[in-house]
């Protein structure tokens, strides 16, 4: 972090030495789109990140391959995730509008791909293996099954903002994506793996080798939890589950 602020005094040092706050300074200047926030935390801060691939040089921080990820360029087979960047990017959202900096189309940014999101989707059913086995193995962070799971979990974290959305007859203007994370699925997420958790020990992991900042998953198997996914997930609307060609999870 020191070192990227340092690299870049016009930014992190606009009025006194650098220092990460730079960036809110230069991001409170005028109104802003939420993935002009996202684009600025990546190129400024991006290097501090661990990473693996790289694209012309540049290193891509949370991003990995599949091979169903299709494109006619070079990101071919790249599914970009930066679930720390785009946490970073939310949690400045609210004191750039308190500032007084207006932030626009803040469902810019996708749901974020993280134990307690895709955990809550695990438990309850909505998303379940199709070999039970290699849920249970050690998987790393960049192996089909996980990168699969967390796909599934961005995809699925919009369609169950849409279903709240409904039951509530709210716009996304009056619930983005960012409140539902916040007050539903990363709440509830955490909330159910720990009841989970102690009403049953026979919980299993999606056991990820540690890499940078991916923390190990707890979470239940379909097998063991809830069969199916309950009713305000299934009723109104598509059926929360991956697509029958995914390779790894329904």
């Amino acid at each position: 972090m020191g070192r990227a602020c340092l690299a870049a005094p016009e930014l992190f040092a606009r009025q006194d030495s650098a220092r990460p706050g730079g960036l809110f300074d230069a991001l409170a200047a005028r109104r802003r789109k939420a993935d002009e926030i996202l684009a600025a935390v990546l190129a400024h801060l991006g290097p501090i990140w661990p990473s693996r691939l790289t694209l012309a040089g540049v290193p891509l921080g949370d991003a990995w391959r599949h091979s169903q990820i299709r494109a006619a360029d070079a990101t071919d087979q790249i599914i970009p995730f930066h679930k720390l960047s785009q946490w970073l990017s939310y949690s400045l959202i609210e004191p750039l509008q308190r500032a007084g900096v207006e932030v626009v189309d803040i469902d810019g940014l996708t749901g974020l791909p993280e134990y307690r999101n895709g955990g809550l989707l695990v438990d309850f059913g909505a998303l379940v293996p199709r070999n039970p086995e290699e849920a249970r193995a050690p998987q790393t962070v960049e192996s089909a099954f996980v990168v699969e799971w967390r796909a599934l979990t961005v995809a699925l974290l919009d369609e169950i903002a849409a279903l709240v959305r409904k039951r509530l007859n709210f716009t996304a203007d009056q619930l983005p994506l960012a409140k539902v994370l916040e007050g539903g699925t990363w709440a509830a997420g955490r909330r159910i793996a720990a009841r989970k958790a102690r009403r049953r020990r026979a919980a299993a992991r999606y056991r990820q080798r540690r890499h940078g900042v991916l923390a190990t998953a707890l979470v239940m198997p379909a097998k063991a939890g809830i069969q199916g996914s309950p009713e305000w997930l299934r009723e109104p609307g598509p059926r929360l589950r991956g697509d029958d060609n995914s390779g790894h999870a329904r």
